[in-house]
């Protein structure tokens, strides 16, 4: 990068201007990571401080069964398919109750757009895991793909699907389903009918019902700069009108190879890319938080990027570590780094300690649960032995 222009993004950064597409284009282009990091961590630095937020959720995946087959996606499979799965709601709710002693705060749930479920199986299991579980356990549900599915298998509007599943005790719906939007990429990786018009329109109408809500990003697959930095300013602009976005989530894309139990490549894009190394990944956390200035978190999924490459982005622009997951089945362990499937509190604790923050648990609306005490500073001034 020209040292002209390097002095001209900082200045604007420094002085919290609004960076313009040209400047993301620009910044991805930069090869100094430590200079994007520091930048990067500036911002993340005056927004929340030492702070790295975490909560204890769990990840509950209802059905595998899927109508679309997304050229990414090894999660799905099809009617009578071997390893095809529909829980009976009486089985989510066991599985969400295993928790209980853990404290979870938080029940994520995502699953295929299932071709034959009516419905009201979606409010019911919703109704059924509010009155299994303590108060305190938020349900956070249901992509805006998901909307859009229910709004063709049910005949209503997302307004009234909405407002029945709010009824029924959503708390927030989830961020998945954006991959990303610009159509060039798009067509190429999606398999279902809900791009950025559906799933703009979805968020926009869940925000003026008073749920805040999270949005993602799929990268390092087919996707070039240009298109991030498309899809952030989408969603930025979004942001700009109805301020309910709460954090924005980079989710790395992932080679299954062969699935496991099966043998199938339902991955049809591996052939053709490299997933993202991790100073791709640094990189995309540090220019999405200095694009997306009106989102107040920015969180390392650590599940798809390997809780070491997690512990650096807390220093390149991200302030929350997610949670213990539990379960994750969308996408695991692709990468081979022995990504773990969950972390305790005591885990994640650790590993915000050791990256040098201080942990704070929270729950799915932001609101503060408890503080902890941050690193040892006087551990970091000796020497330690190495953790094998």
């Amino acid at each position: 990068m020209d040292a002209g222009l390097k002095r001209e993004l900082e200045a604007k950064v420094l002085a919290g201007e609004r960076l313009s597409r040209e400047d993301g284009v620009a910044l991805y282009e930069s090869d100094d990571l430590a200079w994007l990091g520091g930048l990067a961590h500036h911002v993340r630095t005056q927004k929340n401080g030492d702070v790295v937020h975490f909560n204890v959720n769990r990840h509950l995946n209802m059905t595998n069964v899927c109508s679309a087959s997304c050229a990414y996606c090894s999660f799905q499979r099809k009617p009578g398919e071997k390893d095809a799965y529909t829980m009976r709601i009486e089985e989510a709710v066991r599985l969400a109750k295993a928790m209980e002693n853990d404290q979870l705060t938080e029940l994520h749930i995502v699953n295929g757009l299932h071709p034959t479920l009516p419905w009201r199986y979606y409010p019911r299991s919703l109704r059924e895991l509010k009155k299994a579980l303590p108060e305190s356990v938020a349900l956070k549900a249901f992509t805006a793909t998901e909307i859009h599915w229910f709004e063709r298998i049910s005949g209503m509007p997302a307004d009234e699907i909405l407002d029945e599943l709010i009824d029924a005790g959503l708390e927030s719906l989830t961020g998945g389903g954006a991959e990303i939007f610009d159509w060039e990429v798009r067509q190429h990786i999606v398999d279902h009918d809900t791009h950025w018009e559906d799933w703009s329109r979805i968020h926009r109408l869940a925000h003026s019902k008073g749920l805040k809500t999270p949005c993602t990003m799929l990268y390092g697959h087919i996707e070039e700069p240009r298109h991030r930095v498309d899809h952030v300013l989408r969603l930025r602009e979004l942001q700009d009108e109805t301020g309910g976005f709460q954090v924005f989530i980079p989710l790395r894309y992932q080679h299954d190879f062969h699935d496991s139990k099966d043998g199938k490549i339902r991955n049809r894009l591996q052939e053709r890319t490299q997933m993202a190394t991790g100073a791709e990944a640094l990189k995309t956390f540090a220019v999405s938080r200095l694009l997306f200035d009106n989102v107040p978190h920015v969180k390392v999924f650590w599940v798809m990027h390997g809780v070491t490459t997690a512990q650096l982005a807390l220093s390149h622009g991200a302030d929350d570590m997610d949670g213990s997951v539990v379960e994750y089945k969308i996408t695991h362990d692709a990468d081979n780094y022995g990504t773990p499937n969950k972390l305790s509190r005591e885990d994640l604790l650790e590993l915000i300690r050791e990256a040098g923050f201080r942990p704070v648990e929270r729950n799915t609306r932001y609101e503060i649960i408890r503080e902890y005490d941050g690193p040892d500073l006087q551990l970091r001034e000796q020497p330690q032995a190495m953790r094998l």
